[in-house]
């Protein structure tokens, strides 16, 4: 479990805020960082808090847990950006060949989106996590009367998919483990069945 740790944010779209946001409000350091600087983070930092932080790309990928919410083009920018052996990187991209607007598909031949993102980052313990929600449903109190909000999780480290099922948990997302990130992956993938869809999880009790 994870508690009150330093969360890494790479990437401060829609997607990358509204992580940044759940994390600082259940008590973690946020450590945000984007292709353009520190600098162009200041008023996103000061909307979110004491416990956020402006920082540079390499800054914000030191942390044991890494939200990866940057374009899917460029994921093999990262590779060498740190040392990922070991880290828990939570990848929250699909598969657009093009951004603004978002189009086209990304060619990564008969992978999955999530199995390419992992060959960029050697060492990584890759979990597929929150991209097949549309960044206002993220950003939204999880919790509603008819349930909780699903977030659909996939990943082929056993330890890590746990640390993410229990942050997200805390968050107050229902978490469903959708196996590995070739099959998962496949389902929660651009395109993939699960994308775009929103679903609500009632809680029994």
């Amino acid at each position: 479990m994870i508690t009150h740790s330093t969360i890494g944010v790479l990437g401060a779209g829609e997607v990358g805020q509204a992580v940044a946001d759940k994390a600082v409000r259940h008590g973690h350091e946020v450590v945000i960082g984007n292709s353009r600087g520190p600098r162009t983070l200041d008023a996103l930092v000061e909307r979110l808090g004491p416990l956020a932080h402006a920082a540079t790309a390499e800054e914000a990928v030191k942390p044991e847990v890494v939200f990866l919410s940057v374009p899917f083009f460029a994921v093999p920018e990262l590779t060498g950006l740190t040392s990922w052996a070991g880290k828990i990187v939570v990848d929250t991209t699909n598969q657009f060949a093009a951004a603004n607007p978002w189009r086209g598909r990304y060619d990564v031949g008969d992978l999955t989106g999530s199995e390419w993102v992992a060959q960029h980052l050697p060492g990584a313990r890759v979990v597929k996590a929150l991209n097949t929600l549309f960044a206002p449903f993220i950003a939204a109190d999880p919790r509603h009367a008819e349930g909780r909000q699903v977030a659909f999780y996939a990943g082929d480290d056993a330890d890590a998919k746990a640390v993410v099922a229990d942050l997200l948990d805390t968050f107050g997302f229902a978490v469903l483990d959708l196996g590995g990130l070739r099959e998962g992956g496949r389902l929660m993938q651009l395109d993939g069945a699960l994308s775009g869809k929103h679903l609500l999880l009632q809680d029994v009790g």
